[in-house]
């Protein structure tokens, strides 16, 4: 049996030999032996620090309780490194790009760096990331709870435990964390720390995994009969909540301080990533491959009411397997301090950075800016950064008493740092994002998530009760278990779906109502396009006099042998003797990204701009600036472009209109002529038939002459009456044609004839000299042609004024058509009436009153179409020209 000071002292020699690996890491890392620190097995070691203590533990107990619900907190992940890898690229890319050393250096960086932005960022980090730290916690204590309490006989002060723990993780971040400002931020015997965590949680999961299996059951096929027959198997999904988790899960690999600083900031190869895409997937299917067996075997092992959380450890202990049990206990152990300690690391270069840095040297602007040790400042901020990072989860431990279920506790900071990740995601994506509309989403969702989530958990006990029970004021519809009277909905869900989306909404908003300073715009062209450009464009311009006021300030920050290094390099670079180079914007742009690298974009910025004076736009920033310019004339050139094409729209429709005007004008001129063609013959044909029946001493002379004056009327009726009948059915396409090879000079005689026999006066002169050449044979209706030359020569007939009206007929062949052209020497058609003319009930205007209800040129239109050819009105100086086209036999069979 293991005493309770047995334990502890396995567990600080666990942790001596977490130092030893980590001053070995680093100082072959100094010596630069350590190349198997920048493999690409390390990074995605070092990204382990995802399974945290909530999933060695976390998710056997969520999977005694929801099922396979657990699986979505890989799922997401998952998705995000195989699907959506080009993201992750990308902000490594810009990572390296702008020196960036947190996720609110990111953020700041993008938007103008905004010390502001920062600020608010780092304060909802810090926030968001107490409940997780807590949780950590709470594990570590629960598990030398179980571990010592059934052996000893004796209780233990978990409170006291939790404080050695939060101290002991403290002195390990702070040693490792905090010994130096590096340039680059990157901890490689931190990571060489974590990457060895990495293993030892894995392989204790699976040992106890695989004890589960062969130990506790018979093997595979007896565990899967107990998955069957336990509870789990009757857990029904809910397929929202499913989407839910696998979202947020998504969101927090990005936006997790200690994600961003494994995946971006600790990186040190992009090439990396490729490995990662596949084996951190991997890595998370091997510790989660066990969960659903240890949760199965706990629930029928051990006894009733036991804590699933910690079935891990408490099931080895149960079947008398202390070295098994002590492993799993490292290996929770391992996954508590190593999130822990990267989570502090990240939260107190973020709160160093941005709040105490920046209030420090606002305190001290009276002063004279090159006195006083500023790396002495900017370490002790982040030792006492991490001191107070713990202290808050502590109280946070103690506030909320601590909860039986440690994944709700991890949801709750998900969702929490995922406020975060539409500024994050517009910010690398849209270059109309604007810190104002960054800041006002950030603040809306934080709200939302606060008072839905944050509060009704830390504030469990009498301090808030009133407010959270019956609502701010008593206003019952704003409790956070029935906001918006939403009682009976999932809390998780209901807070995601508010905060994010109101959040997202703002954000939009707010950025589209803003505009962007020139700043602003400059980093969002790096950033959206950060693969076009290969440095970040920091817009200053030449300053005199400074280099030695840079010098004294890059000594306080960088140490005075890395800045003599900097500037000498860059006075070589510049062919000078001395070693102060120029203050060029090139070498005022390195200098800040180098000191960026210490205390963060928005801080070096400042500082910078502190001695020089202020920042202007340089030449590289205009060329970064011209492919936003470039966009927006090209998005002018395209509204210039559409307003050509509606200013042509509306001259077409202005075309239409006085086209349709022009047919309303022929309609009612239509009716009224229609009404009286049949009205005038209707009225002959009564007025005579009356004579006839009532008048018995009628001659035989009288009487023909009245039937002959019916005969004519009925005939004229029915000419009106077959021109509509023939119209709608050429319309309608139910004609039937008759075709037949055809002399095209006979048909045109043919008409000739006919038309001339109907002219009384024999006005007209048709000039037609065509003969019945072989050139001139084609296959075709006939009487429909000739129908259409009648009506052709019918209407010169009515309509040409000339004082010798005149008709001339040509006969032309092409290589596909054969061609005749009607014109006569009358006025014309004038041009408005010319794209009327084809139209049904359209008759022209003239001098002489026109007979006919003008359906003829309307029946000849469709005939020709009919025929295969066309009938075309052709634009000429003097008379009316009109062209009928018919097809060859040859070009109409192709």
């Amino acid at each position: 049996m293991l005493s309770f000071d047995g334990l502890v002292a396995v567990a600080v020699l666990y942790v001596v030999g977490l130092f030893g690996a980590a001053f070995w890491a680093e100082k072959r890392a100094a010596e630069g032996k350590a190349r198997w620190l920048q493999s690409p097995v390390t990074y995605t070691l070092s990204l382990s620090i995802y399974t945290t203590a909530w999933t060695f533990y976390g998710a056997v107990g969520s999977a005694a309780r929801s099922g396979l619900e657990f699986i979505t907190i890989y799922l997401g992940p998952t998705l995000v490194f195989i699907g959506w890898f080009w993201i992750l690229r990308k902000l490594v890319r810009i990572g390296r790009t702008q020196r960036i050393t947190s996720i609110a250096d990111m953020i700041s960086s993008r938007y103008g760096k905004s010390g502001g932005l920062a600020a608010i960022v780092t304060i909802l980090m810090v926030i968001g990331a107490t409940p997780y730290i807590a949780l950590q916690m709470q594990s570590v204590t629960l598990s030398f709870s179980a571990f010592i309490t059934p052996n000893s006989g004796r209780e233990m002060d978990t409170g006291l435990m939790a404080i050695w723990v939060a101290g002991g993780l403290a002195l390990f971040t702070i040693v490792f964390g905090t010994r130096s400002l590096d340039v680059n931020e990157r901890h490689p015997g931190l990571v060489s720390a974590i990457a060895l965590e990495a293993i030892v949680k894995l392989f204790a999961l699976i040992a106890v995994g695989v004890f589960v299996v062969w130990g506790v059951a018979s093997g595979p096929m007896d565990m899967l009969a107990r998955i069957d027959a336990s509870p789990l198997a009757s857990i029904s999904s809910n397929g929202a909540r499913w989407v839910g988790l696998t979202l947020l899960s998504g969101a927090a690999i990005l936006c997790l301080p200690r994600m961003f600083q494994v995946l971006v900031v600790e990186n040190s190869d992009e090439r990396h990533l490729a490995t990662a895409a596949w084996a951190f997937p991997l890595y998370m299917l091997l510790i989660s491959i066990f969960v659903v067996p240890i949760a199965v075997a706990g629930l029928q092992e051990m006894p009733q009411g036991a804590n699933p959380d910690l079935f891990v450890l408490t099931l080895p202990l149960s079947q008398g397997r202390e070295f098994l049990a002590l492993l799993a206990f490292l290996g929770g152990f391992s996954a508590a301090t190593s999130m822990v300690i990267v989570a502090a690391l990240a939260l107190a270069t973020m709160l160093s950075n941005h709040i105490i840095m920046p209030v420090w040297l606002r305190a001290t602007r009276h002063d004279d800016p090159m006195s006083g040790d500023m790396r002495r400042v900017a370490l002790m901020a982040r030792r006492f950064s991490i001191l107070g990072i713990m202290a808050l989860g502590l109280a946070y431990y103690r506030l909320s008493g601590g909860t039986e279920a440690l994944a709700a506790m991890g949801l709750i900071a998900f969702l929490g740092v995922a406020q975060v990740l539409p500024a994050l995601a517009g910010g690398i994506f849209w270059r109309g994002a604007t810190r104002l509309g960054a800041g006002a989403g950030i603040l809306t969702g934080f709200a939302v998530w606060a008072w839905l989530l944050l509060l009704p958990n830390a504030f469990a006990g009498e301090l808030l009760h009133d407010v959270l029970t019956l609502g701010p004021m008593g206003v019952q519809w704003l409790r956070p278990n029935n906001f918006l009277g939403m009682a009976g909905t999932d809390p998780l869900l209901t807070a995601m779906v508010l905060s994010l989306g109101l959040n997202t909404v703002v954000f939009i908003v707010v950025s589209l109502a803003s505009f962007p300073s020139p700043l602003e715009r400059l980093q969002g062209a790096q950033f959206v396009k950060v693969f076009d450009y290969t440095h970040a464009p920091s817009g200053w311009q030449a300053a005199q006099g400074t280099a030695d006021d840079l010098l004294i300030m890059a000594r306080r920050i960088l140490g005075a042998g890395r800045a003599a290094r900097l500037f000498g390099q860059a006075a070589r670079a510049q062919g000078r003797d001395s070693e102060l180079p120029d203050p060029t914007p090139d070498f005022l742009e390195r200098l800040e990204r180098e000191l960026a690298g210490s205390v963060g974009a928005a801080t070096a910025h400042a500082m910078v701009g502190q001695i020089t004076g202020g920042a202007g736009v340089s030449v590289q920033d205009l060329l970064a600036v011209a492919d936003e310019t470039a966009q927006i004339m090209e998005y002018s050139s395209k509204l210039e472009a559409q307003s050509a094409e509606l200013a042509r729209t509306a001259a077409r429709l202005r075309e239409v209109n006085q086209k349709l005007t022009e047919l309303s004008v022929q309609k009612d001129a239509f009716l009224s002529q229609i009404s009286h063609e049949l009205r005038t013959p209707m009225t002959s044909i009564r007025a005579f038939s009356e004579i006839l029946m009532q008048s018995d001493g009628l001659d035989d002379a009288a009487r023909a002459r009245f039937s002959k004056i019916i005969h004519d009327e009925s005939r004229r009726l029915t000419r009106l009456l077959d021109d509509l009948l023939d119209l709608s059915v050429l319309e309608n396409g139910h004609v039937s044609l008759n075709p037949s090879e055809v002399h095209l000079a006979r048909v045109l005689e043919r008409a000739i004839n006919a038309t001339a026999a109907l002219e009384e006066s024999h006005r007209l002169e048709i000039i037609y000299n065509g003969t019945e050449e072989a050139g001139f044979r084609l296959n075709t209706d006939a009487d429909r042609l000739a129908q259409v030359f009648i009506n052709l020569i019918s209407n010169a007939q009515k309509y040409c004024e000339a004082e010798a009206p005149r008709l001339t007929i040509t006969l032309r062949e092409t290589a596909r058509h054969l061609e005749v052209e009607f014109a006569d020497n009358g006025a014309g058609i004038p041009e408005r009436q010319r794209s009327l003319i084809f139209e049904k009930f359209v008759r022209l205007d003239g001098t002489r009153p026109a007979q006919g209800a003008g359906l003829g040129l309307a029946i000849s239109r469709e005939i020709m179409q009919r025929l295969g050819g066309g009938l075309h009105y052709v634009p000429s100086e003097g008379g009316a020209v009109f062209l009928v086209r018919l097809p060859k036999a040859e070009a109409r069979a192709a």
